[in-house]
């Protein structure tokens, strides 16, 4: 599709909806837009408007939707997938001034947002409340609550508690032709016809554009206990994963890390850890509640699985701060990965009881290609980020070869029973892979979808499919 460029009187009616101080044109203004956490992908946007309510989106998308200009929607710019890219150039959308978290209702147990807002410090605020929103990416502490509905992002508690569907209750969103529209409405129940509301979750920014975020809250959790086991293999401790739910236990998070990771963690960050000779690979598990005789309870019960599986030691963290310094070595292990060379990363999904499969099949995939990678991830959830490392693979192969790789890793992946994304969405860099999992039916449905919704495609073009 050919699309216009913003003429200067395009620009000037910009200029009028948001304000001389949040039009960005120059080339130093555009360049943090220009680039999320995707490796090496730079597209500039032609101009950035900031709106603040959702009267100034609304404004905006219908002279876009008018005159044939592309628009981007953008949160934080954290994400892996180029989902928030300028692809085609046009008009970006920068959210950031939407970051009012507008209500925190604690007799419904249910909060108000604008997506600008940081997650981690909405979780912080309803914490002080004795409230949990347990939907907590890596991320957490830059991304927006507006990328995670995106981009259906998660974490490690989600394990427990749900994904990001279970706690988006209605949204308030942009339609290209400038209408504002809720999506459903702030109840636990809902049975009124087709739920728009979960259409939008994991949409990408390609369907409208959200302006208020209504999510479901729930009492916290007031104790934990973590443990870190450790296993001379991969597949020993991918294995150990499903015979923990299998048990009837259910922990708050269940992370895998392979050893390789752990290293960089220990060069890149200050983090102390003893790595012993022998382990390959660690899994990282918190069980949370109200009673600490059921916690000891399930670690006891956790316990026993993992010796089945050739666990070679169990740490128990004996105060917060070895809590939180287990956990910062898990959080900070991608930033640790990236550092260390030239990657690509993955995010692969499974029923988690092929996850030995699926790490197995990844690391002859590699051996077949010639690169390296680092896997760790939800493996409660069969969640697993592959990191694919160039180490000593030549520049010839990186470039021409290493897409056959990715391709086998994902045909495995849906032999297994997965797909191509479990939070990190589809974007810009995924959308070729997608005829692996789906058929051509899919796409027409999707893509009526998409018409419906945004006629003239002007919202975030390029993107899924």
């Amino acid at each position: 599709m050919e699309f216009n460029k913003i003429s200067a009187q395009i620009l000037e009616a910009i200029t009028a909806i948001v304000g001389t101080g949040n039009v960005l044109t120059g080339q130093e203004s555009l360049e943090k837009y220009s680039h999320d956490e995707t490796e090496d992908l730079v597209y500039y946007p032609e101009v950035v408007a900031r709106p603040q309510t959702p009267e100034e989106v609304a404004a905006l998308l219908k002279i876009c939707n008018e005159n044939l200009i592309p628009v981007t929607p953008r949160g934080a710019g954290t994400g892996l997938s180029g989902g928030a890219l300028p692809v085609n150039g046009g008009l970006l959308i920068a959210m950031e001034r939407f970051n009012k978290i507008l209500e925190i209702d604690e007799q419904n147990l249910q909060a108000t947002v604008e997506p600008g807002v940081i997650t981690e410090e909405f979780m912080n605020a309803v914490a002080a409340r004795g409230l949990l929103y347990p939907v907590d990416p890596a991320s957490k502490g830059s991304c927006f609550i507006g990328g995670n509905v995106s981009h259906g992002s998660g974490g490690p508690r989600v394990v427990k508690y749900g994904t990001i569907r279970e706690y988006v209750l209605n949204l308030q969103m942009v339609l290209t032709s400038g209408e504002i529209i809720w999506t459903g409405a702030n109840t636990l129940k809902y049975a009124s016809g087709y739920n728009l509301t979960q259409l939008m979750i994991g949409s990408e920014g390609t369907l409208g554009i959200v302006t208020k975020i209504v999510v479901k809250l729930i009492p916290a959790p007031t104790l934990d206990a973590l443990m870190l086991a450790s296993f001379p293999t991969n597949e020993a401790a991918c294995a150990a994963v499903s015979a923990i739910f299998r048990a009837g236990i259910i922990p708050s998070a269940l992370e895998f890390m392979e050893r390789r990771g752990v290293e960089w963690v220990r060069e890149h960050d200050d983090i102390a850890f003893d790595l012993q000779d022998g382990i390959e690979a660690f899994l990282l598990i918190e069980v949370d509640g109200t009673n600490q005789d059921v916690i000891f309870t399930d670690c006891e019960k956790i316990n026993a699985v993992l010796e089945e599986f050739d666990c070679h030691d169990v740490l128990f963290a004996d105060s917060t701060a070895q809590k939180e310094e287990l956990w910062r070595l898990r959080r900070t292990m991608a930033v640790s990965v990236k550092s260390n060379s030239v990657y690509k990363e993955e995010d692969t999904v499974v029923p988690r009881a092929a996850l030995p499969q699926l790490i197995k099949g990844i690391k002859e995939t590699g051996a077949k290609y010639g690169f390296e990678s680092v896997c760790y991830g939800h493996a409660g959830d069969g969640n697993l980020h592959v990191n694919i490392i160039k180490a000593n693979m030549s520049d010839e192969d990186w470039n021409n070869k290493l897409k056959s790789g990715i391709q086998e890793i994902f045909e495995l992946t849906v032999l297994l029973g997965g797909t191509l994304s479990g939070e990190h969405g589809i974007g810009l860099v995924q959308k070729e892979f997608m005829p692996i999992k789906y058929l051509e039916v899919h796409f027409a449905l999707w893509k009526g979808i998409k018409h419906v919704f945004d006629p003239k495609g002007i919202l975030n073009p390029g993107k899924i499919f």
